[in-house]
């Protein structure tokens, strides 16, 4: 049976082939990515989630309907990576990091979606730019090692700017944290409350950043 195959009967095979070898390039490098470099920092599952089958769909995207037109599938890609941010992201605060990330990882797979033709050799050494090109921001571009967190604080006699020492003195008691900075925000005096913006160290990222949450939520359900 074997002898009577003929890879001539299958035209899609060759089309099949080159298609398999990108996609598995395109994840290799999406996951490395995101795994290595954007996750032990992050720790947000739901933009792990969101960074891997949005990068697969944009690949299938370009490289199987748009592949004929440069100009088309750019341009759609683009569109698309907009329609996003429109429809879902402008619901919540969406840290730069990870829209950097995410517009990052949807040029990756444009280029991966649209180079059909390349061989694997130059293929994997262009993502290998890319990884490189992250590895080298995180390690000495990334200033993630210092954490923040919003504080609604009770205690607004010590926001006064003579009293700042004791201002930090009574977060890092009160927090456990190793206070680095920080900022006053809006002022409530008929109840006595103000917002604080508290940075503090965290080198190995033990804790995790919420960032973008201004008040306790009423459910009490945080993102995991």
């Amino acid at each position: 049976m074997l002898a009577c195959f003929n890879p001539g009967h299958l035209p899609f095979l060759p089309g099949f082939c080159q298609l398999m070898q990108n996609f598995c390039v395109n994840m290799l490098a999406v996951w490395i990515i995101v795994h290595f470099f954007y996750y032990p920092k992050g720790r947000r599952r739901d933009y792990y989630f969101t960074f891997i089958l949005l990068s697969v769909s944009i690949f299938m995207l370009i490289y199987l309907l748009l592949g004929d037109s440069v100009d088309m599938g750019i341009g759609a890609a683009l569109g698309l990576f907009a329609i996003f941010g429109i429809i879902r992201y402008r619901t919540e605060s969406v840290p730069i990091r990870e829209m950097t990330y995410l517009f990052f990882l949807v040029s990756l797979s444009v280029i991966n979606g649209k180079l059909n033709n390349m061989p694997l050799f130059p293929l994997a050494v262009l993502n290998l730019v890319f990884v490189g090109v992250v590895w080298l921001c995180e390690k000495f571009l990334s200033v993630r090692r210092e954490g923040c967190k919003f504080v609604r604080y009770d205690n607004i006699d010590l926001i006064l700017p003579e009293r700042y020492d004791e201002l930090i003195a009574d977060l890092e008691k009160r927090l456990g944290l190793k206070i680095t900075r920080v900022e006053v925000g809006a002022v409530d005096f008929l109840n006595d409350m103000t917002m604080l913006r508290v940075f503090y160290d965290d080198p190995e990222c033990r804790i995790k950043n919420v960032d973008r949450l201004f008040k306790i939520p009423q459910d009490k359900k945080f993102d995991d």
